[in-house]
């Protein structure tokens, strides 16, 4: 049976056993039946005319003793980046208001740490519940957190903590040295243990193989729960980075990531995150077709360019597509 002729039930079933060579034999579909499964999975838990838009703030900048191969704010790195201190509070807060303004549901806030210390979190708690008044959801990456820190976080109210696991755990040493592939899924069971909603996805285009790409997505779909949020980063090279200079992956390809993780984990948002600056159109009108469901909006995404915030509403009215809906269904 072809997929275009599988019955929509068994298209639509929440798994968390699925097997590599099933993972892989999606990304080999021909393109056609690959997206009419993505979208048929899409519109059983989805409005397929619907994106939820978020805005990402970082809100300490550069001196990261990490060595993320593609970072521009690793302290080992000359990538001209300018570091910056933790902001305050009542500047968070501004940036938070106006990103509300321009459409987005929830603000998320970045700090390049391997690990913050408790009163950093104290902090971070404050622009929490800050932004929570907004009336906006509230996401935060701060790298690696204790159990303490974690539950602070939960007990001020965060709705979602994003710590992505970035590509499998065999390429991870090629990408990381400085923080093991179990030091990611060991916070990412200290945040699901506490009761907060998970953010975690990966990059692609880093010079993985597909069966790396096939890895990363089967540890995502195979969690005990599915991330609420799963975004799929596109590399996006910075001079002075180790990645820099590595070859481009084919936009198809970051379509078929985008529809298998769609088919895998039916219920996640599926977010277009970094690399959407080099996306044309066509190529983000397939990714929303293929089940993305959530963007980053502004300028910045963190530390790199992101498309214009008036450029994604044409894109959007000439798609028909509208912003708004919960993050999880």
């Amino acid at each position: 049976m072809s997929a275009s002729q599988k019955p929509l039930e068994s298209m639509a079933t929440i798994r968390h056993d699925w097997q590599l060579a099933e993972v892989e034999a999606l990304l080999a579909l021909p393109f056609n039946d690959l997206i009419y499964q993505a979208q048929t999975v899409h519109r059983v838990y989805f409005d397929p005319n619907e994106v939820q838009v978020s805005s990402l703030l970082s809100i300490k900048t550069g001196s990261c003793s990490e060595d993320c191969g593609y970072c521009p704010q690793s302290a080992r790195y000359d990538s001209d980046l300018n570091p910056e201190a933790l902001m305050p509070v009542d500047a968070v807060l501004k940036a938070a208001q106006q990103a509300k303004e321009q459409g987005a549901s929830r603000f998320c806030m970045g700090a390049a740490w391997r690990s913050p210390k408790d009163r950093d979190i104290e902090r971070v708690v404050e622009m929490v519940q800050g932004v929570k008044a907004l009336g906006m959801e509230t996401c935060v990456t701060l790298g690696m957190l204790s159990d303490k820190q974690t539950q602070a976080l939960k007990d001020g109210g965060l709705d979602y903590y994003n710590h992505n696991l970035d590509t499998s755990e065999d390429y991870y040493s090629e990408i990381i040295t400085t923080r093991t592939y179990q030091d990611r899924l060991d916070t990412l069971e200290r945040v699901r243990d506490a009761g907060i909603n998970v953010c975690c996805g990966g990059i692609v285009g880093m010079g993985e193989s597909e069966t790396d790409r096939a890895k990363l997505l089967l540890q995502l779909a195979n969690m005990p729960k599915h991330p609420e949020s799963v975004p799929i980063n596109m590399l996006v090279q910075v001079e002075g980075t180790p990645l820099h200079g590595t070859e481009a992956l084919d936009p198809i390809v970051f379509v078929r990531t985008i529809a298998v993780a769609r088919i895998l984990m039916p219920q996640s948002r599926v977010r277009l995150s970094a690399g959407r600056k080099a996306m044309s159109d066509e190529m983000q009108a397939l990714c929303f077709l293929a089940g993305a469901n959530s963007i980053f909006y502004g300028e910045k995404l963190l530390t790199t360019d992101n498309p214009m915030t008036n450029h994604d509403q044409q894109l959007f009215e000439r798609l028909g597509v509208k912003m708004g809906g919960s993050s999880y269904a």
